[in-house]
């Protein structure tokens, strides 16, 4: 499942692997209309293969947090819910597309059998609030069922859904990247939080590190720089050339290309949460973070999932 997010000059994808749910099922329509095109043979199969709609991620995220303990901890959450009555909100009044033990009456009802019975099998000791997603085509909403715990109280959400609109391709060539680094995330993390938020651009330097087996001359540039530079001053941060804080850098030559902070700040919700982060640059100046985020181990499964960022660099710079 990819996210796609456009925000001013920049573009954000969350890249959510099939096995990070407990259960997923895709179902491609078997037919869609025909219309005359020029694609390719494999443009074609993306056509077939994909499903696209837009909603408001805002409405997405109150979805999911209608109870109030999506982002707690499960001991917060249970304490939370003791301390309220079944079937009631927060404020002590009954919570509006609210069922209480599956008793509750209007469009609820219809998933009676399937809804609280396809939950239950996914409930354990220690688990937050679960949900299931369901989409069944164009013209359809997205359809959320959420539940705090096995037998609880539950919302089924309806969020209507739109046409894709034409969205910003940011097409970053990989072969084209003069400056790529991985490096812990809160490295990173801890440079972009210290930075004052009415700093206008942020100025991202790269150097070739020195050749292997070779110790880097004290005079000599560091392989990664941040710069920032406000109404009030400028700020500088070196990255040394060490493993223990860039795993990885590659720069052939010194490179420098400058972006709006407030587009790169977006970032920063994601790189909080994240465990590494890729930078890369292409030759244009094109600027990709790619954050890999934390997700349930499970036995014989990749646990990663990405959230990706472009951002294009201002010109002139």
């Amino acid at each position: 499942m990819v996210e796609r997010i456009l925000i001013g000059h920049s573009t954000a994808t969350a890249f959510v692997f099939s096995h990070v749910f407990d259960e997923f099922v895709y179902n491609p329509d078997a037919a869609r209309p025909s219309q005359p095109s020029q694609l390719s043979q494999n443009d074609e199969d993306d056509e077939l293969t994909a499903t696209a709609f837009e909603i408001p991620l805002n409405a997405l995220m109150d979805c999911l947090n209608i109870f109030g303990t999506a982002g707690l901890a499960s001991g917060a959450s249970q304490k939370k819910k003791k301390a309220q009555d079944d079937g009631e909100d927060s404020d002590g009044g009954r919570a509006r597309g609210v069922r209480s033990n599956g008793k509750g009456k209007g469009r609820a009802d219809a998933d009676d059998a399937g809804g609280n019975a396809r939950l239950d099998q996914w409930f354990a000791p220690g688990k937050g609030t679960g949900m299931r997603m369901s989409y069944a085509g164009p013209g359809h909403p997205l359809t959320l069922l959420v539940a705090e715990e096995s037998g609880g109280p539950t919302a089924t959400c309806e969020i209507t859904t739109w046409d894709p609109e034409p969205r910003l391709e940011l097409a970053f060539d990989s072969d084209a990247a003069v400056l790529k680094i991985i490096l812990k995330s809160s490295w990173l993390r801890d440079a972009l939080s210290e930075i004052d938020p009415s700093t206008e651009k942020l100025t991202i330097i790269g150097n070739p590190p020195p050749p292997p087996g070779r110790a880097a001359r004290s005079s000599a540039p560091p392989c990664f720089r941040l710069r920032a530079v406000g109404q009030f001053g400028s700020t500088e941060m070196d990255y040394p050339n060490d493993r223990e804080v860039l795993e990885t850098c590659e720069c052939a030559h010194s490179v420098s290309f400058t972006y709006r902070f407030s587009h790169v700040a977006r970032a920063l919700r994601a790189l909080q949460s994240s465990l590494k982060t890729s930078l890369r640059i292409d030759d244009e100046g094109l600027l990709s973070l790619q954050f890999m985020m934390p997700a349930p181990r499970r036995p014989g499964r990749r646990s990663e999932a990405f959230i990706e960022f472009w951002c294009l660099p201002l010109e002139n710079d």
